[in-house]
């Protein structure tokens, strides 16, 4: 027999309420939180679709990262362009991984739940990596970002616990 919590009730809650956004942005991969794998987001254990984070940052730009030059941090492979941006992530992870794990964070502030990530929908505020869901979502996210920031930041703890 399988235990009931409340989380699972909610989790499964969370996901019966977003079947009704499918076909938003139908092209793109959606995860809804009860799918989410992990504190960070990640595709069969790859964070941010094997973009090399470091990149947004030096050439403002996503680039595709090899597994070449990949490290494992916070439990996920995360792929670089090169050797030098590889030794750049890991002296200081946290200053190039993407904010709330690397979910949309218009979906964690606006919605309180983990959406999948396009890595060509990117906006760094203040030093600090944020990506969204597909081109609307990030169209939005730009109306107010500092909004948008507040909230999530709010959001982000108990979201990324319920995940531990």
């Amino acid at each position: 027999m399988t235990k009931v919590s409340r989380r699972n009730v909610l989790l499964g809650a969370a996901g019966i309420s977003l079947v009704g956004i499918a076909g938003y942005g139908a092209a793109r991969t959606f995860i809804p939180w009860h799918k989410a794998t992990g504190t960070i987001f990640n595709v069969k254990g790859v964070a941010v679709r094997g973009t090399d984070v470091v990149s947004y940052f030096t050439q403002s730009k996503p680039v595709a990262g090899s597994d070449r030059y990949k490290v494992n941090w916070a439990g996920v492979d995360w792929h670089f362009s090169s050797m030098e941006h590889r030794e750049m992530f890991n002296a200081d992870p946290l200053a190039y991984a993407p904010q709330y794990g690397g979910y949309c964070a218009w979906a964690v502030a606006a919605k309180g739940l983990l959406y999948s990530i396009q890595p060509e929908n990117w906006h760094i505020v203040d030093g600090k990596l944020y990506l969204n869901f597909n081109d609307q979502v990030h169209e939005t996210w730009k109306s107010d970002i500092p909004g948008f920031i507040a909230e999530a930041d709010r959001r982000w703890p108990e979201l990324r616990d319920q995940m531990v």
